[in-house]
Formats: C-alpha cells, structure tokens, sequence
C-alpha cells in the first residue's frame, strides 16, 4: 500500500454536508385549502385555473412567503398564455414550478421530504396535470 500525505480522510458520514443553505423542510399530508385565484390575474383558461387550485393547496406553500405567492400569480398568468397557444412558455413554466419542487427530482433536490403516502398522493396528481400540460401541447404542436 502506498503511503499517504497527510490525515486520513474523514469518512463520508462525517464530510456529508448537513448544514444546506436551504435547510431541510419536512411537508405534511395535509395540503391546505389555499388562496382563490385572484379576479385581477384575468385568467381565462380551465388549465391555469387548475394550475392554479393545485399550486395553491399544494403541501409547499405552507412555507411561503407574499413574494412566493406573486411569483404563483406571474406563473399563472403564464400558464393561462400557454393553454392559449403560446408554446413557447413551456420552458419557462418548468423552471418556475421547479423552483417550488413540483417533481420528485425537484424535491430531492431542495431537500423537500414527503412520506411515502403523500409522495403517492403528489405523484398521482403531478401525471394528471402533466397529461394535461402534455396533451396541451401535443395539440397545438399538431395543429
């Protein structure tokens, strides 16, 4: 065995880093029942109403703070352009929602933790709405 320089290094239980800047944020089963879609937004389409009404009883809004909920309202507005056409705001609404953690990817990520049920439960959800955005969009690109 070849000789070293210097200390042994630390095991990784002891180099894992713990002390995220994000934190850790633990999410309940219960999602709340959240704000209504403001009338002012002047949101038109079924889709963004949906996106809405999911986002705003979602788990992590627990957490937020006025800003997080403007930023919803701009998402919103966004959403609503994308369900009347405008294909382009696809990209710019996934990195919005993964900001908030909307995929496990996401969540994992931010350190969000879920038990398993309400994991099922978000999973469940997120293809419904995914099949919408998906459906949306194969649409409109077929047109």
């Amino acid at each position: 065995m070849p000789s070293r320089r210097g200390p042994a290094p630390n095991p990784n239980a002891r180099r894992r880093n713990t002390d995220h800047a994000l934190g850790e944020h633990g999410l309940s089963l219960n999602s709340g029942e959240g704000r209504a879609l403001p009338k002012s937004l002047g949101v038109e389409t079924g889709g963004a109403k949906r996106f809405w009404k999911t986002w705003a009883s979602a788990p992590q809004t627990e957490h937020w703070l006025e800003t997080d909920w403007a930023e919803l309202e701009l998402t919103t507005r966004l959403v609503d352009a994308f369900y009347q056409g405008n294909v382009r705001l696809a990209g710019e609404i996934r990195q919005r929602v993964g900001r908030w953690g909307a995929t496990t990817e996401d969540r994992a990520r931010l350190r969000m933790n879920f038990d398993q049920q309400a994991e099922h439960e978000a999973a469940t959800a997120a293809h419904g709405a995914t099949k919408d955005l998906d459906d949306a969009l194969f649409k409109m690109l077929s047109e």
